[in-house]
């Protein structure tokens, strides 16, 4: 990810759950506040109620890829937190792009081209 770091740390997720802009659909849900920064951070929350470890890392997997091939549409400046709900599980790899994006855009994280 170029423009983006990692969110690891505990207090900024529990930060963004209570006061951040939030977006839902069947397959995810995403969290926004803005950082005051030039980059974007990201982190991924997927749940031990969707499977083992490794039914929850494929799906971290292709999430993280989902942002990093479209890394360049968003807006800086952001943390983002992606919850996976369990119909993600099932999802194809093109379902949950447009879950992402199309939740990206509802809360106005993606730039607007201008022709």
């Amino acid at each position: 990810m170029e423009f983006s770091k990692s969110l690891k740390l505990n207090h900024v997720f529990h930060r963004l759950y209570r006061s951040g802009n939030q977006a839902g659909n069947r397959y995810l849900v995403l969290y926004c506040r803005s950082n005051r920064s030039r980059e974007n951070r990201v982190g991924i929350t997927v749940s031990k109620k969707l499977g083992k470890a490794v039914v929850r890392n494929r799906v971290r997997r292709r999430l993280r890829e989902i942002y990093r091939l479209n890394e360049s549409r968003f807006r800086p400046g952001f943390d983002l937190v992606v919850v996976a709900r369990s119909r993600a599980i099932g999802a194809s790899f093109s379902q949950l792009t447009g879950a992402y994006l199309s939740l990206a855009d509802k809360l106005g994280l993606l730039r607007e081209d201008k022709p």
